[in-house]
């Protein structure tokens, strides 16, 4: 409670406008106040202000121009001002999603680097050269830092390509997949020359996304000055992730007048919302209501099966009469070959290789693969869990061992955590 936990709030919200403007004074190289303090000073000489949050109406607001501790520090805010009063504005108007031309560049834009933005990768995403981009900016080496401002001269950003950035989990195959395209069309488009993958390298994409389709009825909310993603999900009774995932929406920020899809064309959700309870994991839920492990992971954007008590998820409605996984992903381990992996998941070394686009059989620790659905109707993955025998699992799913043997191609009764069985 207090003045000052508002404050704090407000700077270690990094969607927050307070933070955002944080941000671009501090790019301007000023001293400004970090997001971990714990709390504000007591001492009156600081020249700092805030606007407090109004509920409902006003977003809480903090700026610090400078410490003015001594004349050095006061004459550098004087000198400065026109370029603070500028990160204000441009941090204003890239929350609110404007576009920002900074003053002198005249009809060219400019660029805020990104994690994982290269020199090149910039460069290429609006079609001129490393050098041309070094020039025009004054820069003596390839060495980019997040948050730094590049000017690009008079060009805008081509149209017909999307840039995607890389999260866990990725491969280049499945990247391809989501975006109807193929993994050697992202290869040259990126100068690849292996299917190696960072988390938070940005790639151009060479094909169209779907965007979300808003419906001329009831269905919609338009943003007003103070909404945000949770007041939204919550008036609607839905979650923040089912908005994003609806709107195909990749930060929290919105901007007034916006237009929110919040359900299907026949006026309600297409999910239950589900809360999280002690002793509560995404199998016993999926079996409570009817669906998957799989299909509540993707409607929730999950990338693990960790939960926590309290967590909301959106459980797809409608009864699920044949049970279908989609593709599984794989981390290989010390010891793992593309046979002993293919063997596990019922599937063979070719079909591994052309999922992930190998070209030969090595395989390194730590490496993501891609494992194909090539299973039947009517089959469940089930992920081992401690204390878990062929036994037990064969009597709760109304089975024998012989045949979770045979479906698997096991040879003895040992079982692993999280590995993975056919049902």
């Amino acid at each position: 409670g207090g003045e000052g936990a508002e404050v704090i709030y407000a700077l270690r919200n990094e969607s927050t406008l307070a933070r955002s403007i944080l941000t671009e004074i501090g790019n301007t190289g000023q001293k400004t106040r970090t997001y971990y303090q714990k709390s504000l000073p007591n001492d009156p000489t600081k020249d700092y202000y805030y606007i407090m949050r109004d509920t409902g109406k006003l977003q809480t607001l903090i700026v610090e121009y400078g410490f003015l501790d001594n004349p050095n520090d006061a004459a550098r805010l004087q000198q400065n001002w026109e370029k603070y009063a500028e990160a204000v504005v441009k941090a204003i108007a890239n929350y609110m999603q404007h576009p920002y031309t900074a003053p002198g560049v005249g009809t060219g834009i400019t660029y805020t680097v990104k994690s994982g933005d290269t020199l090149y990768s910039i460069a290429k995403r609006y079609g001129i050269t490393v050098d041309e981009l070094k020039r025009i900016n004054n820069l003596t080496s390839n060495t980019l830092s997040i948050g730094q401002i590049l000017k690009i001269k008079g060009q805008e950003e081509p149209e017909g390509n999307i840039f995607y950035t890389v999260v866990k989990g990725d491969t280049l195959y499945s990247i391809a997949k989501k975006f109807n395209t193929t993994v050697d069309d992202i290869k040259k488009k990126n100068n690849l020359t292996n299917n190696t993958l960072s988390v938070g390298q940005q790639l151009i994409i060479a094909g169209e996304e779907v965007s979300p389709v808003i419906p001329p009825s009831g269905n919609v909310h338009i943003v007003k000055l103070g909404d945000t993603l949770y007041s939204i999900a919550r008036k609607y009774n839905v979650t923040v992730d089912y908005l994003k995932r609806i709107n195909n929406l990749t930060s929290d920020i919105l901007s007034i007048s916006q237009k929110l899809l919040i359900s299907s064309e026949d006026g309600s959700s297409d999910v239950n919302i589900y809360t999280v309870q002690k002793g509560d994991s995404l199998y016993s839920i999926a079996n409570k209501y009817n669906t998957t492990v799989d299909k509540i992971k993707t409607q929730n954007n999950l990338t693990s099966n960790d939960l926590y008590i309290g967590q909301q998820l959106n459980i797809p409605k409608g009864v699920i009469d044949e049970i279908i996984s989609n593709d599984l992903t794989y981390t290989v381990k010390s010891g793992d070959t593309l046979y002993s992996i293919a063997k596990n998941h019922n599937t063979t070394v070719d079909n591994l290789k052309i999922a992930n686009n190998l070209t030969s059989n090595i395989l390194s620790v730590g490496q993501i693969l891609t494992i194909p659905n090539n299973r039947s109707k009517n089959e469940i993955i089930y992920s081992v869990k401690s204390g878990d025998t062929l036994w037990t699992i064969a009597k709760n799913f109304d089975t024998t061992v012989n045949k979770i043997k045979r479906k698997n191609n096991l040879v003895s009764n040992k079982l692993s955590i999280e590995q993975q069985l056919i049902i």
